[in-house]
């Protein structure tokens, strides 16, 4: 599909739309540029010009018909009152009608109060007036004396008119009054014969033409035939061609020998142009922008190609191909029936062919009036039939007819036989033959079937015989394809032919009873049917068939089906296939994605793929980016193909080499989103090695790039426009301070300049024009990173109304045939007008009619339509809500929330088009209720109103809108907090164990044997400045150390037991543990004083060391316990009384191992310290402090600024988190558990059952824990020296025991910093001795 684009395309059409109205009269021919078409053509004709279907009776005559005349009875009236009737009148000539009216009779009952407008040329084959797509009714008169006069949208030229009353008054009968308005039509009209061919010869051998204007009006009975026809030697040609009934345009202005360049454009418009009517054509173009229209419908497009001129040899022919030019195409037929008005450039060929200036030698006999064919179609429509009379009791039954329709099925033919029936159908856009004949002896049938979608609108001829054991049924002709029978069969005719219906009880009855469609050409036993004597009703009887008319509609045409969208059609109405547009609707108007990244992650979208629709219903398509959720913005990223560190050789500046950029997505497309982004970036390196960049001795670039709009850029990533150096020229510290490139410095060793371009107005890059790599040695190695956006000011371009007078305006709403507006409110008022528009009778509005009602009204000329949806809760809260309407020729749809959706058909008959004129109001307006509020994200038909810019210079309205956390702060889970931000909001998940932009993503670290997280809560330990530590300070102060509820969340996977998970030591002997036990069970142990014994609960005696991820919630509140284990119901415990409550000087927190001074549990270290935990912790919260979290931060600064050689890491003295050993984020895969454990043998997580690991560990973590190679060592040692190794465990044992207040080796120099304490001296140390002897308690 062509598609016109704007900002250029305006451009280039401006200099020939000038060009066009300085040759407007050449272009219309003969009819009145400057006097109005409006006078009155009925009144001044004689009697005889009026002529009707019947007569009353003498004083109802047709001639007394006159507006305002009140001779005879005062106005036509028939004989009978029926849908039969009709007055028709003759204008002496062809004129131009402008415009009708109509009164009753004059003082009487009787009056028309609707009817239908048909025109011909010669009394004989009528047009139905149409408009919007259909066949029209006017609306008529209420009463006998005042008049109703319509003007024509649609002008028409035609001699003959007829009116055909539909509805009359219901007190009387018809009664008719007329005026016709128009004027005077002159217009050369040219016979063509299917031979000849009228040649033009062009002043100069050769032309080479910019612009063309060609307009001509023409009427043909034939399907195929080629209207006009030019071509040169250089492959550049036009042709005008009739093909299927359908005007193909074909044009190529040159395409190059080497293919790259194919110029070869077509287009094709209109549909059903066989129906011997006039049809107009203009051509229009200038350079490579073309309107082609047909009968007022107008395509724009753009010739393919790279060139501007039609280079035409000799001379341009119309009515066929010329019979000196080279064959272009093989069996094209010559145009076979009438033009007139034909224009070229000004020269008006109809006059030159009439004063023999042109070679018209082909034509056997050149005649300058049209030759009339004498066809007569009948209409049919669902409730019609036409009879007519054969031969009786005869044993052969001939029928022929010809047929167009668009429905798949119906009956074209039945007859009752002597004995039985015969039926022509269409049957699935086949024909098929039903003979039924049924003797005393038996019963035969006979069934043919030929032909494939037949209902295609087209002409198609069917002719059957049938005869004693033979029937022959053939399509269009084709003999060689006919259907034949030999089957046994007896014919005796009825002498009764039913065409386009039947209705009447039979023995076999028809499998369809009526058809829609057209017939001509019908002949009945051999012999052409006189419709004229059935009209009469002189022969044969019909109903509800309209003779001499064939009023078939083609709704596909123009298409009202959008984005490509496939049309399909019956008789009655249209439908559009919307599949794999990427649009929905009716007319797949509606786009079914999001327009940014922006809106995927309101809609609580998480960081993937998705497909975006920028400028929705609007004529880009939609098309696929990568969308980066982060915390605090949204980045888009459209990807190009440009290999990275692309070589690039052999370019000079004289021959420079072009590498193309090209991207996922259109240049149309990224330019839609960087026009709506806050901000882009895109990254270009150019790695050098002898090849210089940008300067030169006389200043012009060696190298540069081409942004948006083909526009060239000399500065390079890491400057600015305007400064052609690169980001070491403005940082001052290039290779050579001489240069402002590294690369200008010509060194012979490889160097790079690269850095971010940032100006959004200049990105994307779509080439790059490298000229340094053609001297000896030079090379060039070239990069460019995908663009990347951030942001979308559209979706948060918003405007707040403070009063209710206050209103934005802006230019008049163009939605004639379709129209979609979507927005969001806020609001705490009851109801308001959103927006509203207005044209003469029509308007659009959409409204909150109440807090629970929002309504979509409209009217397009048949009356005031209200669409409403109820909500269940009210619209006034203040939060967002989102309205989406659309209304296009097929329905109307009003959808809240996308939750809450009402819709309503179009009426089948009516008018289509939206006609507006006022300003859009939004806001108020006219004097409704306006709207106090927030509205938001405003589109219409796809383009986005700018609020804010409007609301700057608006009183009462100001740009922007507070407030988004009212409705979007439910997506920031997990105790995130909702920031306010202008543009939108921002998730704060700083105080939870989460990440993410919604505080979703779990926060994990993996655990190594001999890892520790040690996390500090006493004040004075921390003291400092740091966000942690005020956290710390605001949450335990000094009369809050002393605990008496604890919230604990943590996950963890693990396959090594035992293990100490969680361990919070105090000033005193409280403590609290989360252990897992030798059998991977898992043990709570709570010591807050007054027990001989800390009270320890056994959560579960199922083996948690299994690998899979489980979770744990405990929560204290004084004596009372719960704890819940993974999604298993929460257990309740009691503290016994005799324990104290109170958790006293709450100091540290540890995760996966305990390395502390004072007091400890010595059965902790004794049965679980050793040899730490091994495995994943995630998601680790502690009364509102995330402890995990913060070492993951530490981990990061560290790795940012690492340090030499230290291994236990507190890097600042204010943190009061600190880390031992290599801690690796990891997300743990730490989704719990919904079901038991599962068995070794089928656990997923297990590390030993397949060949998975984690993606967070280096080595491969052997699931006892022990090396397997040491394992056989320590064998054979345990067999040599078995005694030994008894005596060493037993001392181990014995020192354990009887280690009290100290539990691991005091770090050397600890005892110097007497002002740092114990803990900082042992974490802070550069002695790794600590680690050694947990590697050596490991393997013991």
């Amino acid at each position: 599909m062509h598609r016109h684009r704007p900002a250029r395309g305006l451009t280039l059409l401006l200099p020939v739309a000038l060009w066009i109205f300085s040759h407007v009269n050449c272009v219309h021919g003969a009819l009145p540029t400057t006097q109005k078409c409006d006078e009155a053509l009925a009144s001044p004709l004689p009697h005889t010009a009026f002529t009707s279907s019947s007569v009353f009776s003498n004083g109802y005559a047709p001639g007394y018909a006159k507006l305002n005349r009140r001779g005879g009875a005062g106005g036509w009236s028939p004989l009978d009152s029926d849908h039969y009737q009709w007055l028709q009148v003759d204008l002496g000539s062809r004129k131009q009608v402008s415009a009708i009216a109509t009164q009753g009779r004059y003082s009487s009952s009787d009056w028309t109060t609707r009817y239908r407008l048909l025109y011909s040329d010669t009394g004989r084959n009528w047009k139905p007036y149409h408009q919007d797509g259909n066949i029209w009714a006017f609306s008529g008169n209420s009463n006998s004396e005042s008049s109703v006069r319509h003007e024509l949208q649609q002008g028409i030229v035609a001699r003959f008119l007829r009116l055909v009353p539909l509805d009359w008054s219901e007190e009387g009968r018809i009664g008719l009054r007329i005026e016709v308005y128009g004027c005077s039509y002159w217009a050369g009209v040219i016979n063509f014969d299917g031979q000849g061919v009228i040649s033009y010869r062009f002043k100069v051998k050769k032309m080479k033409i910019i612009k063309d204007v060609i307009a001509l009006r023409f009427k043909t009975s034939e399907s195929e035939g080629v209207i006009l026809h030019g071509e040169g030697q250089q492959g550049d040609y036009i042709t005008l061609e009739l093909r299927k009934a359908k005007l193909l345009l074909q044009i190529n202005l040159g395409s190059n020998q080497y293919g790259s360049i194919l110029g070869h454009t077509s287009v094709t418009t209109g549909s059903l142009l066989d129906d011997n009517h006039w049809h107009s054509v203009v051509i229009e173009r200038y350079r490579r922008n073309v309107n082609f229209t047909l009968d007022r419908h107008t395509q724009h497009f753009r010739t393919n190609g790279e060139f501007d001129h039609l280079d035409l040899d000799y001379e341009l022919s119309f009515g066929g191909m010329p019979y000196s030019g080279k064959p272009v195409g093989g069996g094209r037929k010559n145009f076979k029936g009438c033009m007139e008005s034909i224009n070229y450039n000004g020269d008006n060929i109809t006059d030159l062919a009439r004063r023999k200036k042109l070679d018209t030698s082909s034509f056997r006999n050149l005649t300058f009036s049209c030759v009339e064919t004498h066809t007569f179609p009948v209409f049919f429509n669902a409730t019609s039939f036409l009879q007519l009379p054969g031969r009786a009791n005869h044993d052969t039954i001939s029928v022929s007819f010809q047929f167009r329709t668009w429905n798949p099925d119906g009956l074209l033919f039945f007859s009752n036989l002597d004995d039985g029936t015969m039926e022509i159908a269409l049957e699935d856009s086949k024909v098929v033959v039903h003979i039924n004949v049924t003797t005393e002896y038996r019963n035969n049938r006979v069934d043919l079937s030929s032909g494939s979608g037949l209902n295609d609108g087209q002409w198609h001829a069917i002719r059957l015989v049938a005869k004693e054991n033979f029937a022959m049924l053939t399509i269009d002709g084709e003999e060689a394809s006919a259907v034949r029978s030999t089957s046994p069969l007896i014919i005796t005719t009825g002498g009764t032919y039913h065409l386009g219906g039947y209705f009447l009880q039979t023995l076999f009855p028809p499998t369809h009873r009526s058809f829609q469609g057209c017939m001509q050409a019908i002949l009945v036993d051999d012999q052409p049917a006189d419709l004229h004597a059935v009209e009469k009703g002189t022969m044969g009887a019909f109903e509800n068939v309209s003779l001499d008319m064939c009023a078939i509609i083609d709704r596909c045409m123009p298409n009202h089906c959008e984005h490509g969208g496939r049309c399909k059609q019956t008789w009655d109405s249209f439908s559009c296939t919307c599949d794999g547009t990427g649009y929905t609707g009716a007319t797949c108007h509606t786009s079914i994605y999001e327009p940014s990244c922006e809106a995927y992650k309101h809609l609580g979208r998480s960081s993937d793929t998705y497909w975006i629709d920028p400028d929705g219903s609007g004529p880009l398509g939609p098309f696929k980016v990568n969308c980066n959720m982060t915390e605090d913005k949204v980045w888009t990223t459209v990807m190009n193909n440009l290999p990275p560190k692309t070589a690039v050789t052999g370019s000079s500046r004289e021959r420079r080499t072009v590498l193309q950029v090209n991207y996922s997505a259109s240049m149309d497309q990224v330019t839609a989103i960087t026009t709506s982004a806050e901000n882009c970036e895109q990254q270009i390196a150019y790695s050098c090695r002898m090849s210089r960049l940008l300067n030169t001795p006389d200043g012009a670039p060696y190298t540069w790039w081409v942004g948006r709009g083909s526009d060239k850029h000399l500065y390079w990533g890491g400057s600015g426009p305007g400064i052609q150096k690169c980001a070491c020229g403005i940082d001052r510290n290039c290779t050579d301070p001489k240069y402002d490139c590294n690369c200008d410095a010509d060194h012979k060793q490889w160097r790079e300049d690269s850095g971010l371009l940032i100006n959004k107005e200049h990105l994307p890059v779509s080439q790059v024009a490298v000229g340094d790599t053609n001297r000896p040695g030079s090379e060039a190695k070239l990069t460019v990173g995908p663009l990347r956006c951030q942001g979308d000011n559209n979706y948060w371009n918003a405007a707040s109304f403070t009063t209710p007078s206050s209103y934005l305006h802006f230019a008049t709403f163009q939605g004639e045939t379709s129209a979609d507006i979507s927005f969001y409110f806020k609001t705490s008022a009851p109801y308001g007008v959103f927006l509203e528009n207005l044209g003469n009778t029509d308007f659009i509005r959409l409204e909150l009619k109440s807090p629970k009602v929002i309504s979509f009204s409209f009217d397009v000329g048949n009356g005031p339509v209200e669409l409403t949806v109820h909500s269940a809760t009210p619209l006034n809260d203040d939060q967002w809500h989102r309205v989406m309407a659309e209304r296009n020729v097929k329905e109307a749809v009003l959808q809240l929330d996308q939750t809450y959706r009402a819709s309503q058909l179009a009426p089948a008959q009516g008018h289509t088009r939206l006609e507006l004129f006022s300003q859009l109001y939004v806001g108020a307006a006219g004097g409704q209720r306006g709207f106090l509020g927030c509205i938001r994200a405003l589109r219409m038909n796809g383009i986005t109103l700018d609020l804010e810019e409007r609301a700057k210079v608006t009183p009462g309205v100001k740009p922007g809108c507070q407030g988004h956390c009212t409705s979007f702060g439910m997506y920031c889970q997990n105790g995130g907090k909702c920031v306010e931000r202008y543009n939108g909001y921002l998730c704060d998940c700083n105080d939870t164990a989460y990440d993410g932009p919604f505080c979703t993503r779990d926060v994990g670290g993996f655990f190594e044997a001999g890892t520790l997280v040690k996390y500090n809560f006493m004040p004075e330990a921390v003291a400092g400045a740091s966000r942690d530590t005020k956290i710390l300070t605001h949450q335990l102060t000094p009369h809050e150390v002393n605990l008496t509820k604890e919230e604990v969340a943590f996950s963890f996977s693990t396959s090594n037991a035992p293990a100490i998970l969680m361990y919070v030591s105090s000033k005193t002997q409280d403590y609290l543990a989360v252990v897992l036990r030798q059998n991977g069970s898992l043990q709570v142990r709570y010591n807050l004083g007054g027990l001989r014994e800390p009270f320890s609960i056994d959560v579960d005696q199922r083996n948690l060391a299994n690998g899979q991820p489980h979770s744990i919630n405990m929560s204290r509140v004084d004596r009372s316990i719960t704890i819940q284990l993974d999604h298993y119901p929460p257990v309740s415990y009691t503290l016994p009384d005799a324990s104290d409550t109170q958790f006293n000087l709450v100091k540290t927190l540890f995760l996966g191992k305990v390395f502390e001074t004072g007091h400890i549990d010595p059965v902790l270290i004794e049965r679980y310290n050793t040899p730490g935990f091994v495995g994943c912790l995630s998601r680790v919260q502690f009364n509102g402090v995330a402890p995990l979290k913060s070492a993951l931060r530490t981990v990061a600064q560290t790795q940012a600024t690492p340090t030499n050689g230290q291994t236990d890491r507190q890097p600042a003295a204010a943190t009061p988190v600190s880390y031992q050993g290599k801690l690796v984020e990891s997300n743990c895969g730490s989704s719990p558990l919904t079901i038991p454990p599962m068995s070794a043998a089928t656990d997923p997580w297990r590390l030993d059952n397949t060949d998975a690991e984690f993606p967070f560990n280096e080595e491969r973590v052997i699931p006892d824990g022990v090396n397997r190679d040491s394992a056989i060592i320590g064998g054979i040692i345990a067999v040599v020296i078995f005694t030994i190794l008894c005596t060493l465990v037993f001392l181990i044992r014995y020192m354990f025991r009887h280690k009290g207040t100290y539990h691991t080796n005091e770090a050397k120099g600890s005892g110097e910093s007497a002002g740092e304490s114990a803990d900082t001296a042992i974490i802070g140390t550069d002695n790794p001795e600590t680690i050694d002897e947990s590697k050596k308690e490991w393997f013991i």
